[in-house]
This record gives C-alpha cells, sequence and structure tokens, in this order.
C-alpha cells in the first residue's frame, strides 16, 4: 500500500455515469498514471491517494486508487491550475493569472471571505466577480453533493443539477425525501432515488415508499400522452418497479389521496381510472369551461357576415367553398368551434377572413399556436402576430412560487377572440391554463387537423372535443385547385383515405426512392441532404432539409441519423468552438432541439425577456463559452437562450428528429426512411403526419412494400383520457 500526495495534471479518461477516473498526478518531480473511481477530481486539484502499483498490459505501470482526499492547492502554480481548471465559470487561464499574481497563495481566501478585493484587479468587472464567487460557491456545494452520493453513479453533471435545484440545502432535501430527485431532476430515475432512500434507511415495504413508486409510474404515463392509469394496470405496474405486492400498492392509494396526490374515479363501464391531481383538474376544468362556453348568448356583431365574406373575396381574389363560408359563419355565431382539414384545404384563408371580420366589427383578435414554429408560420400566412399559447399567457417563473402563467382567471387575458392554429398538439394541461385565462364572453377558435398524431402531452384534446359533438365543428375535405397541383397534398389525403399514393412523376414535389438495406438508406438520404437537393433545388442543407423518422435506435434512427449528418453537414473545424457530450459533439452551427420543457431558462428576443424553453423548439448554435461554461442557441421563433453546460442534456442535434417531434412544424423539404421496424411505429397517421410537414418537397427513401404496410396498418394507440366521457356527460345534460 503506498500513499503519495501531488497535483492532477491531466484527465485522461472519466466516465460520467459511474465516475470511474483515469488521471495524471504530478507528484515529487514525476507524472505518474493512476485509476479508479474518482468522480469529482478535477485538474489543478491537490490530491492524497492511497493504493498499490499494477501492470496495465497496454499501458504499463499505474496506481489503482483505493481511497483518496481533495487538498487545498498550496503552489502558486497549482492555484493558478486550479482557478484554470474550467471548474469555476468566468475564470479562464488570463483571469487566473491575473488573481495569482495579485493575491499568491492567498487567492483562494480572498475569493472565499474578501470577494471585494477582487475589484483591485484591473479589468474584472462587478458582474464578473459576482459570478466568480457565484460559481465558487457553487463548486464547493456541488462537491458535497457529489461525496454525499458516491456510489450511485450521480455524474459532476448531474451533481450541478441537484445544486441549482435545491442549492445550499440540497442534502437535507435529499435526505427527508431522496424520491423527490426523480420527480425534479432531468436524468435522474426513479431506480437511482431508490438505491438511496435504502441506503439511507427507507423500508423497502413502507408506505412512504411504495405511494413514491406509485407516483412515479403515473408519471411516466402521463409523459406518454395518458392522463390516468386503470386501476388494475397500475397496481401491476407499481408493484412490479417496486418488488411488492399489488396489495401493498393498493394500501398506498389511501395515502396518496389524503395528501391529495392522485383522483380515483369510477367510468361509466365501470373500470377505475387513478388520476395523478394536476390531469385531473385540468381534464374536470377543461370539460366544465367548454360545457359553459356552449351555453353563452353570441353577441351579435352588427355585420352582414355573407356581405363581409363577398368583400374580403373580391379584396383578396380567393373564392371561398361553401364549407369555407359555413366556417366563418360558424366562428361568428358560436363561442367555441373547430375548424379541422387536411392540407390545402383553405385553413389558414379561413382564418384570415375570421380576422378581418372581428377586426372590422371593432374586436380584438390574438393569433396562437403551441410551438415557436407554428406561431412563426401562421405569423407569415396572415401577416398577423401570432405568439406561442406559453406567451400569450405570460408564462413565468420565479424561485418563490414556481412556473406559472401571469394570464388566468384573476387575470385575464384583453381579447374577444382568441384563434388556436395546429391545436391538434394541445396536451390537458395547456388547454386548461388557455380556458382559464379567457375572459367571459370570449371566442375560442380552435384550427388544426385531427387526423395527425395527437399531442406529445397528455391527453388527446381536439380529437375528445370533436367526438363529444358538444361543439361545433366543420370538417374541412375539399382540396382548392391550386392544391390539386401538390401531389404532397393530394398524396396526404390518399394515405389518410388509406389509399396509396402517386409518385416520381416528373416535376412534382413527391417522389419514393428505392433502396432495400438501411445501409444504403443512409447513402441516399446523405447524397439527398449533402448534394442532389441543394445542387438541383438550391435547398440549403441544414435551414430547408428536415429528415424525419420513425425510429430512435439502429442505423436509420435518430441518433445514428444525426451523427452522420453532422459529420457531412457540419464537421469538425478548428474554427469551430465544441462541447465533448457523452454521446456526441456539440459544435457552433450545428441544428438543435430541446427534449423536454425547461420551465426556469431565460430567453432574450430583442428587447424583450421571459422564461421556458419547450419540447421540440428547433434553433441552431451560435456559440460555445468555455470560460463560461456556456451554449447559446437561436432558436427558429428568434430568441436566444444561454444554456449552462449542466442543462444540455436537455438539447439533442435535429438534424434528424422522430416524427414526433416533428408536430406543429413545417419544413420545405422532408426526407423519410421507410423500412421495417416495430408495427406501433409503422402506422399510417404517424406517415400522414410525416408527409404534411413538407411544403416544397417529399421524399421517402426505402422499400416500397414497408409504405404499403404503414398505410394499411390504421392502428391508433390508445391513450388513456377521461375528457370524451365528460364532454359527453354534459351534452346528455344539455338535451
Amino acid at each position: 500500500m503506498i500513499d503519495i500526495e501531488g497535483v492532477v495534471e491531466e484527465i485522461i479518461f472519466r466516465n460520467e455515469q459511474n465516475g470511474y477516473t483515469v488521471l495524471e498526478l504530478s507528484t515529487q518531480g514525476l507524472v505518474v498514471t493512476a485509476v479508479g473511481y474518482m468522480p469529482y477530481v478535477n485538474i489543478g486539484e491537490r490530491i492524497k491517494i492511497e493504493g498499490e502499483w499494477v501492470e496495465h498490459p497496454d499501458y504499463g505501470e499505474q496506481i489503482r486508487v483505493l481511497n483518496y482526499e481533495t487538498l487545498a492547492p498550496t503552489t502558486l502554480e497549482g492555484i493558478e491550475k486550479f482557478l484554470s481548471s474550467g471548474l469555476i465559470p468566468g475564470i479562464g487561464p488570463v483571469t487566473a493569472r491575473k488573481i495569482v499574481k495579485k493575491f499568491g497563495v492567498d487567492s483562494l481566501n480572498i475569493i472565499e471571505t474578501a470577494p471585494e478585493r477582487l475589484k483591485e484587479i484591473k479589468g474584472l468587472s462587478d458582474e464578473k466577480i459576482k459570478r466568480i464567487c457565484e460559481a465558487y460557491e457553487m463548486q464547493k456545494g456541488i462537491k458535497e453533493v457529489m461525496v454525499f452520493l458516491q456510489g450511485y453513479g450521480i455524474s459532476t453533471t448531474m451533481a450541478i443539477k441537484i445544486y441549482k435545484e435545491y442549492g445550499n440545502n440540497a442534502i437535507e432535501i435529499i435526505k427527508q425525501n431522496p424520491y423527490r430527485l426523480a420527480d425534479d431532476i432531468f436524468g435522474i430515475g426513479f431506480k437511482t432515488a431508490d438505491k438511496i432512500a435504502e441506503n439511507l434507511g427507507v423500508d423497502p415495504h413502507s408506505l412512504y415508499r411504495i405511494s413514491s413508486g406509485t407516483r412515479y409510474v403515473l408519471m411516466q404515463y402521463a409523459a406518454n400522452g395518458h392522463t390516468y392509469v386503470p386501476k388494475e394496470l397500475l397496481k401491476k405496474e407499481a408493484a412490479s418497479l417496486l418488488e411488492v405486492s399489488e396489495e401493498e400498492v393498493e394500501d398506498s392509494f389511501v395515502l396518496l389521496v389524503q395528501n391529495e396526490k392522485i383522483h380515483i374515479e369510477t367510468f361509466e363501464d365501470n373500470t377505475v381510472g387513478i388520476y395523478y391531481i394536476p390531469y385531473y383538474i385540468a381534464e374536470l376544468h377543461t370539460a366544465e369551461r367548454l360545457f359553459n362556453m356552449t351555453l353563452m348568448e353570441n353577441e351579435d356583431l352588427g355585420l352582414d357576415v355573407q356581405k363581409e365574406i363577398r368583400n374580403f373575396e373580391k379584396e383578396t381574389g380567393i373564392l371561398l367553398a361553401e364549407n369555407q363560408k359555413l366556417a366563418v359563419e360558424e366562428a361568428v355565431k358560436n363561442s367555441v368551434v373547430v375548424i379541422t382539414g387536411g392540407p390545402g384545404t383553405g385553413k389558414t384563408t379561413i382564418i384570415n377572413c375570421i380576422i378581418r371580420i372581428f377586426e372590422k366589427a371593432g374586436k380584438k383578435v390574438a393569433l396562437a399556436a403551441p410551438t415557436g414554429r407554428a406561431a412563426k408560420r401562421i405569423t407569415e400566412a396572415t401577416g398577423k402576430e401570432a405568439k406561442t399559447i406559453h406567451r400569450l399567457l405570460e408564462y413565468t417563473y420565479s424561485e418563490e412560487e414556481g412556473k406559472g402563467f401571469n394570464k388566468n382567471e384573476k387575470d385575464p387575458l384583453k381579447y374577444d377572440v382568441i384563434i388556436v392554429d395546429e391545436a391538434s398538439m394541445v396536451d390537458i394541461l395547456l388547454m386548461n391554463a388557455l380556458l382559464k385565462a379567457l375572459p367571459i364572453g370570449a371566442k375560442l377558435i380552435l384550427v388544426g387537423d385531427a387526423d395527425q398524431l395527437p399531442s406529445v402531452g397528455a391527453g388527446n384534446v381536439l380529437r375528445d372535443i370533436i367526438d363529444s359533438g358538444i361543439v361545433k365543428v366543420i370538417r374541412l375535405k375539399e382540396i382548392f385547385r391550386q392544391q390539386k397541383q401538390s401531389l404532397i397534398v393530394v398524396n396526404a389525403h390518399k394515405i389518410n383515405n388509406g389509399e396509396y399514393p402517386t409518385y416520381n412523376d416528373k416535376n412534382s414535389d413527391f417522389f419514393f426512392i428505392n433502396a432495400n438495406t438501411q445501409e444504403d438508406i443512409l447513402k441516399t438520404i446523405l447524397e439527398l441532404v449533402t448534394n442532389r437537393l441543394p445542387k438541383a433545388y438550391g435547398f440549403h442543407p441544414i435551414n430547408d432539409i428536415q429528415v424525419l423518422t420513425p425510429m430512435r435506435k439502429g442505423i436509420i434512427g435518430v441518433h445514428n441519423l444525426n451523427l452522420e449528418l453532422q459529420k457531412a453537414l457540419n464537421p469538425h473545424d478548428k474554427t469551430k468552438a465544441e462541447k465533448i457530450m457523452k454521446e456526441f459533439v456539440f459544435r457552433v452551427g450545428d441544428k438543435v432541439m430541446q427534449i423536454k420543457n425547461n420551465y426556469k431558462i431565460k430567453w432574450k428576443k430583442g428587447e424583450e425577456e421571459g422564461e421556458g424553453v419547450f419540447n421540440g423548439d428547433i434553433g441552431i448554435i451560435q456559440s460555445i463559452d468555455e470560460e463560461l461554461q456556456e451554449l447559446t442557441v437561436y432558436f427558429d421563433d428568434e430568441k436566444f437562450v444561454t444554456y449552462d453546460f449542466s442543462d444540455l442534456d436537455e438539447l439533442n442535434l435535429s438534424y434528424a428528429i422522430t416524427v414526433h417531434k416533428s408536430q406543429g412544424s413545417e419544413f420545405p423539404v422532408v426526407i423519410m426512411p421507410i423500412t421495417y421496424g416495430p408495427p406501433m411505429l409503422l402506422t399510417r397517421n404517424l406517415l400522414y403526419t410525416a408527409v404534411t410537414r413538407a411544403k416544397k418537397l417529399v421524399i421517402l427513401v426505402g422499400q416500397e412494400k414497408y409504405l404499403k404496410f404503414m398505410i394499411d396498418n390504421n392502428r391508433i394507440s390508445k391513450r388513456y383520457s377521461g375528457l370524451l366521457s365528460r364532454l359527453k356527460k354534459a351534452l346528455l345534460y344539455v338535451n
């Protein structure tokens, strides 16, 4: 057994998941290699290790570390190396040199106990000094969290997230309720939290543990689109996760009901559903508000609507079909109306006509959409600014009150008419928030395509509203003359009706390229994106072309497609900053997507500022700052968002995305691989959704037999939602 003290010169390798580290240690003029579990050791730190010499067959002599402790650096060189290691955002090599030159061996003590003295260094602003001190304090807190959680595979990135979420109270909060980690920290699952709980002495059969696990299962179902879970299914899933009996799970329901975490409901068919409370409240309120809106007496606009439609036709040169006129009339007559139809059926024309009529009558009209990209598209199509629903409702986040909308029943919107485009994407929580913010007497017009995939979030809101019969629904089926020339539009309707598409006509906008293997499909897609389409049509390979795939894994899954497309479109370049992640590299110029809702993160758009970036938002990386440990993305809705490196697991490369993630977006060109895969992913409405994302060109690459399989496979995944049942009950009451 040997004891050695030294300074960490280099981290050769680190497994971020388990902390296994290979490093070079400078000690008494020698550099030795040390290997072992050292998750929170960094370059420039002075450490004392206890271990034994071993011989590696490839790398020679090294020390296998059994124990270690971190020591404060004592030499000027060690302090400078520690400060410039990247551990403290805001201090790079130049700033570190200045601090050490000024304060010498007392540098760390000055930062910790007398930070105001940093003002003595020329060029350090008050803002930068504040950031340095906060980062130094945070670094100490993170290390404490990591020491407390060592052995659970908590990476440095996760420790930073935990510290940012809970601050200096992190360890106390985890001790009180380790299961909060699974709820609050993106990337930490229930099993990790459960291991920590076990180590803290939580009884595996305690109601506390079982109720935490049951709630976790409910939240996982909500993340997959369900507002409730059938009781028997929940018991089975929770018992399996927790390795307890179904009877014990059922016993936990009593505690969860008492603590107002769940609601238990018996439906008409005597099945019992269990709701996580926020989804129950949202569903109940949505049904009540929609029902109340249908009972409201309609205000006379004082206009001849037929005459206004004729005026619109004269001014725009667009003749409305009878069904379009009906949609406009019903929107004027009813408090809430749904207008649904596929591509090319004139939904945007109807929106323009509705806006014109209401504004002529002196009414204030708001235009909204669920995503930034969808809001931007409808803004361009109407010439009227559309906002995301979150922005319209003035979403905000504060440490004291948590997330919420400034616009609600206490302070409603100041509009008479709200038009929501791409309404199929609106989930139950967002619909509830929108309805709460509608002033009494306001109209709600929902426009969308009910045949697309349902929302990413919980619920099947648009489809349930349509199927309930409680509100007026106008279905648009006629494709207009100018759109009949587009095979994208014609084929979308064919696919939706279970018919096979037409393709490969010369000068058309819909093609199928045969490729027999997944390797051939990948090769063809790369050639199309990088060479053929830019040359033949002038499309920009990053801004105009979007690859959509049903799958996440495999050769033509999202992950591999992104690696290959990045290699082809934005390869390594010494002049471009990079940030190496666990599975890929982020590089300036990369196309990226936000993959979870982040309600806290701040954005800037010109002079405007706000919080919140949402699942599915797409942007381009503008800058990567190693010293500040920040990465900035410019999103499609013209917002600049700066991410700490610890939050980068919320971003994915998005040269290729899943069809589900493409909802609400439109792209000039869509390329989609067509090959074998799980039947639940090869469905008609998934293909229909993909095709309807394209404005100018669709190219399918693969095997025709799988295209036919998708069109024939009209299987629709079941979503557990009680909204339809509630609305139908309300309709019976009215009748």
